[in-house]
C-alpha cells in the first residue's frame, strides 16, 4: 500500500438506480489493489467537506478499481458529478478484508448499499455460494453476481423484484456454514442473532471516518474485547464480537 493520497483518472461514473453511483476509476501501480473487504478513502474536493469518504472495494479488474456508493449528502453529491478523466483522490487499500480461506456452504447477504463488498467476495471466493441481497426497490448488479454463485434470493421493500420485505425474512442459517454480511445494522444484527449456534458469521461494518488509518479513533465501536477502530482492526469483524447500536 502507498502511503499518502494519491490523484487517480476518472475510468467511469455511471447512475445504475436512483441515486446509486457505480464509479470506476485508472489505478497504475505495482501494488496490490487491495481485497474484499478492504476500502478506499476518496475525495475529489479540497477543504469542504472536511472529511474524505470511505468506499468498500466492488471489484478490481486489471488496472480499473469499482466503487458503489449512493448520493445522501455533499460529499457523495460532489462524486456524482465527476466524469471520465476527471481527477479524483484515493488512499488505499487500507483495513482487513474478509477471510477467503473458508469452506463448506457460505451465504453472501447484503442489504441496500451493502452489497459493494460483497460482489468481490463472491467473486474471489471458491466455495458453494449463496447470494442474499435486500433492496428497498430498484435492483442492481445481480447480472455481474449470477456468474459467481450457486443461487440468489431477492427481496424488495416493495415487492417488486423477488419477495416483498426483508432479506433476513427468507433467510436460513441453518443452510449454511459460513455467513458473510453487510448492509444496515439492524439487518447485521438480526443476521447474527440467527446464526447463533447454526453458522459461523462475519459483519463488514460501516463508520464514519476522518483519517481511515486508525489515528483519529473517530470510528471506533464496543465489541466483547473492548473499543475496536474500524478501520484498522476493521472493517470486518467476528458477528458475536460485536455490540450492535440499537
Amino acid at each position: 500500500m502507498k502511503v499518502g493520497y494519491r490523484e487517480v483518472d476518472i475510468f467511469s461514473n455511471t447512475e445504475i438506480a436512483k441515486d446509486i453511483f457505480e464509479l470506476k476509476v485508472q489505478i497504475e501501480s505495482n501494488d496490490s489493489m487491495g481485497d474484499p473487504g478492504q476500502f478506499y478513502m476518496l475525495r475529489s474536493w479540497d477543504l469542504d467537506p472536511l472529511l474524505s469518504r470511505p468506499f468498500s472495494i466492488c471489484n478490481v479488474e486489471e488496472s480499473v478499481l469499482t466503487f458503489l456508493y449512493k448520493v445522501v449528502g455533499r460529499g457523495t453529491n460532489y462524486l456524482s458529478k465527476l466524469k471520465p478523466k476527471d481527477k479524483l483522490k484515493v488512499l488505499g487499500p487500507l483495513g482487513n478484508g474478509f477471510n477467503l480461506n473458508v469452506s463448506g456452504k457460505v451465504a453472501l447477504i447484503s442489504g441496500g448499499i451493502g452489497i459493494a463488498p460483497m460482489i468481490y467476495l463472491a467473486k474471489k471466493l471458491n466455495t458453494g455460494i449463496d447470494f442474499y441481497a435486500g433492496f428497498t426497490n430498484e435492483v442492481y448488479y445481480m447480472d455481474y453476481v449470477r456468474k459467481y454463485v450457486a443461487k440468489i434470493y431477492i427481496t424488495t421493500e416493495d415487492g417488486s423484484t423477488g419477495q416483498k420485505g426483508f432479506i433476513t425474512d427468507i433467510f436460513r442459517p441453518e443452510k449454511y456454514d459460513v455467513v458473510f454480511t453487510c448492509g444496515p445494522s439492524p439487518m447485521m444484527k438480526k443476521v447474527v442473532e440467527n446464526c447463533e449456534n447454526k453458522s459461523s458469521v462475519f459483519v463488514s461494518m460501516e463508520s464514519v471516518m476522518a483519517c481511515g488509518m486508525g489515528a483519529c479513533l473517530g470510528c471506533s465501536i464496543k465489541t466483547k474485547s473492548g473499543m475496536k477502530r474500524v478501520c484498522k482492526e476493521g472493517p470486518v469483524f467476528k458477528g458475536e464480537e460485536v455490540f450492535f447500536d440499537d
